[in-house]
């Protein structure tokens, strides 16, 4: 089977920015597009590599065409963040969502997409959901690998990676720099912008889910909402704070409606390894793993 063909998109953004839509098409679309967006410190590489590695290449040669984004400053997305630049995750809701989806639905017309994350794009996605009603008829699905907006479990990894270094030296170095260089800090595969990382501290830590740009109440929205399409969530079963099973649970109850579905990706539940926050879409075994169950469910929504 020959590799599909992969070209890059640059759709205008506010501010003077181009977003980076990485499309990934196969030879034959006979499947409904798929939109991928990725979390903090981190680009739309988590679902491919150029070689055609990765879920996204995997759904291609399945028939899906793909569309993976990288967020506003991050990826091959211009300018790259930097002091100076003031867009957040409330940008990310509000603007660069909606644009994305409609690349997506100029280029497909008349169809349904498939909307997967990881990590904290999950969260990004499903405010974009509970703030414009409108985007919720063209979503065929929603899938989140290790999606979580508060961190309430407790455990030393947490004292470390979230209180210490994201609640309290992330912020304090963004503050001095202008951004979180992440990258060269060892980090993260990327960096995060000053706005982007504040607005993420104030949701991680448990709370209501509103808007520290606008009080937009995003939870409101979604437990309102009744149209929100069905969604499965994803948790690894060797991710001790970054997206941990019960962080993940409590983020689907929340957003929740009753058409989701809950899975921990690890050998208690018939998967090859106990996947880790990130394994859970890098390993070379995934496309032998769980990788065919994702299709599965892509198929079983299909619009």
């Amino acid at each position: 089977m020959s590799a599909p063909h992969q070209s890059s998109l640059f759709l205008p953004a506010p501010g003077g920015a181009d977003l980076h839509l990485r499309r990934i098409e196969p030879g034959h679309p006979t499947r409904a597009p798929v939109l991928m967006l990725h979390g903090s410190v981190e680009n739309g590489r988590v679902f491919y590599t150029p070689s055609g590695k990765g879920l996204g290449p995997f759904l291609a040669r399945a028939g899906h065409p793909v569309f993976i984004a990288d967020q506003r400053g991050r990826g091959e997305s211009r300018p790259h963040v930097a002091r100076g630049h003031r867009y957040g995750q409330t940008e990310a809701i509000t603007e660069d969502i909606p644009t994305l989806a409609q690349a997506v639905a100029e280029r497909h017309p008349g169809q349904s997409v498939h909307w997967v994350a990881h990590s904290w794009g999950g969260v990004l996605m499903l405010a974009a959901l509970g703030r414009f009603p409108e985007l919720r008829a063209g979503v065929a699905s929603l899938t989140c690998f290790g999606s979580k907006r508060c961190v309430r479990v407790h455990n030393l990894h947490k004292l470390m990676l979230i209180d210490l270094y994201w609640l309290r030296l992330a912020p304090f170095a963004a503050a001095v720099l202008g951004y979180l260089p992440s990258k060269r800090l060892g980090l993260g595969s990327d960096d995060e912008s000053r706005a982007s990382l504040e607005q993420c501290c104030a949701w991680v830590r448990p709370g209501p889910w509103v808007d520290p740009a606008d009080a937009f109440d995003y939870g409101a929205a979604l437990r309102q909402a009744r149209d929100l399409p069905p969604a499965w969530y994803l948790a690894a079963a060797d991710d001790p704070c970054l997206g941990h099973r019960d962080d993940v649970r409590a983020m689907m109850e929340e957003a929740g409606q009753g058409q989701e579905r809950f899975t921990v990706l690890g050998q208690a539940a018939g998967q090859l390894h106990d996947y880790d926050h990130v394994t859970m879409l890098t390993h070379a075994d995934t496309e032998r793993d769980h990788f065919p169950a994702v299709l599965r469910w892509l198929a079983e929504n299909d619009g």
